[in-house]
């Protein structure tokens, strides 16, 4: 079995929703589509600017990868309330347009930097599965 490494970068979306929300300790949510795996980035404080770089691995096959969506959604940290959903972006099998051709980039090029940009939207937004 071999190891996919999800190097995540995002930043500038400040014109986007995030401008239209108040949203000053925001955090990264990721989970495959099948629940299997969570990832939850470090909250990053008092900012409205936020900027992500993270690594997040899977060991899975190429069939098993392809055939996968991630769901990659942006949160509010609330201490000691419910964290706020801002936006969020599905990326996989079951994406569309530009989405998905992000996705089969990847699979095609294991091992180098495929960069997208996406828009966050409010579509996606998790019903049960929410980061704690």
């Amino acid at each position: 079995m071999e190891t996919w490494t999800l190097v995540l970068n995002v930043r500038d979306y400040y014109h986007g929703l995030w401008h239209k929300m108040v949203c000053e300790d925001p955090f990264l949510f990721i989970c495959d589509m099948g629940k299997k795996s969570k990832y939850k980035t470090s909250v990053k404080k008092k900012t409205l600017n936020p900027e992500f770089n993270e690594e997040f691995s899977y060991e899975v096959t190429l069939d098993q990868l392809a055939k996968k969506t991630l769901e990659i959604s942006v949160w509010d940290y609330d201490l000691g309330m419910s964290n706020d959903f801002i936006g969020g972006v599905e990326l996989g099998i079951n994406a569309t347009g530009q989405r998905l051709r992000h996705w089969f980039e990847c699979l095609k090029n294991k091992g180098k930097k495929v960069e997208y940009w996406h828009t966050l939207t409010q579509q996606g937004a998790p019903s049960s599965d929410k980061p704690d």
